[in-house]
């Protein structure tokens, strides 16, 4: 009986890795100690009475009463706030998932690290903001890292551990726009931006690939999980997400790992690590198949690559300025305050304004560094003509 913890349970990540739970045994082979959510507590108490967690948590303090009589009689222990999913992430479950979207992610997930899980990481932030310290915990914890995100855990699964890779080839389906002029992507919609042609996922992820700063972000990542250099990291586009990422080395050879693009795939390994388990993941038939596509993704449509190349290159706290700046814009483009175009413009003048910030040393100056340049980008944002004056 394996212990697990979800630490953001109610986002598509989180569902997926309930369900993957359930491919591999359910409760007769996992026992969830907690599960944390946000605004969804309805969901958040459905799953924890379905799976039998011990613990379910909402960060929105003012949500507990709401959560508390969802769960009155299970015997579900309920807790609410930020410092409750801190301690959620610090129980003995012996797997934690780590699947906060955002800055609010990294406390908990510093926490599993510190305490020696093993930590299936699709946050991030943690290694975008905070890389060499997320890192130092896990070494502090003697935990184990597992990359969920399906281009890391295709890296993850492909290195060979005798030989270091000489370049490491991330892949992008390219998002709903990767065809469309840069006049219509000026016009698209936060509704248009969401729909994604391969994977279902969040909004506030759809539209990361959208504008493929998720990619910039895996960039990043990328730099700090396989200890590569920039230039080493290299990003193509493959539309058929079937190909999720690549290895090459030294020799010319290039490993690749192939699957279905559907999540469950990635965290069903991270569970079942480093065995490999029986899933009913669909099969690829190649003949269907048919064809393989790549192409150089187009840096005008697309800046956010050249983004993080650069935020990659000046390093310090570029990555943490990076990130926060791209929340703060997406946030600004969902509520139609801002166009689709206009995140990469934003995220690029904060980069300048803040470039020379110093590697967060510690957690309080990651969340000091977010806060400033999230104040900074929302003045950015504010200075940008409003959308329907635009139109």
């Amino acid at each position: 009986m394996r212990r697990v913890t979800i630490l953001g349970s109610t986002g598509s990540i989180g569902r997926s890795t309930l369900e993957a739970l359930d491919w591999l045994g359910g409760r007769e082979a996992f026992a969830v100690e907690a599960l944390t959510g946000a605004s969804n507590v309805a969901l958040l108490a459905e799953q924890a009475r379905r799976c039998g967690a011990r613990l379910a948590v909402t960060a929105d303090p003012a949500r507990l009463p709401e959560l508390r009589a969802a769960l009155s009689g299970s015997g579900v222990e309920t807790a609410a706030g930020p410092q409750a999913v801190i301690e959620a992430a610090a129980r003995p479950a012996e797997w934690v998932m780590a699947a906060i979207v955002g800055a609010a992610g990294l406390a908990p997930t510093l926490e599993a690290a510190r305490r020696g899980a093993v930590v299936a990481l699709a946050n991030k932030e943690c290694l975008v903001c905070a890389g060499p310290l997320f890192l130092a915990a896990v070494a502090e914890g003697a935990a184990t890292l597992i990359p969920v995100d399906s281009e890391h855990s295709a890296i993850f699964q492909v290195l060979d551990a005798r030989a270091a890779p000489e370049r490491i080839i991330l892949t992008a389906s390219g998002g709903p726009f990767r065809d469309w002029t840069l006049e219509r992507m000026a016009a698209v919609t936060p509704a248009r931006a969401v729909q994604h042609p391969n994977w279902s996922m969040g909004a506030k992820i759809s539209i990361d690939s959208a504008t493929m700063f998720n990619k910039a972000l895996e960039m990043i990542e990328a730099r700090w999980l396989f200890r590569a250099e920039p230039d080493q990291i290299e990003v193509i586009v493959h539309p058929q997400s079937i190909i999720h990422s690549m290895v090459g080395y030294a020799d010319g050879a290039v490993l690749a790992q192939l699957g279905p693009p559907d999540m469950r795939g990635a965290i069903a390994y991270a569970l079942s690590w480093p065995g490999r388990a029986p899933t009913p993941m669909e099969r690829l038939d190649f003949a269907a198949l048919s064809r393989l596509d790549f192409h150089a993704p187009d840096p005008e449509r697309f800046p956010a690559l050249r983004l993080a190349r650069a935020a990659l290159e000046r390093g310090g706290g570029a990555g943490c300025v990076l990130n926060a700046a791209k929340e703060t814009a997406l946030e600004a483009f969902m509520a139609d305050r801002i166009g689709f175009l206009d995140m990469a413009r934003v995220v690029e003048a904060a980069l300048e304004r803040l470039d020379g910030a110093p590697a967060p040393a510690a957690l309080d100056d990651v969340f000091a560094l977010d806060a400033e340049t999230r104040a900074m980008a929302a003045e950015l944002c504010a200075e940008r003509a409003p959308v329907a004056a635009r139109a």
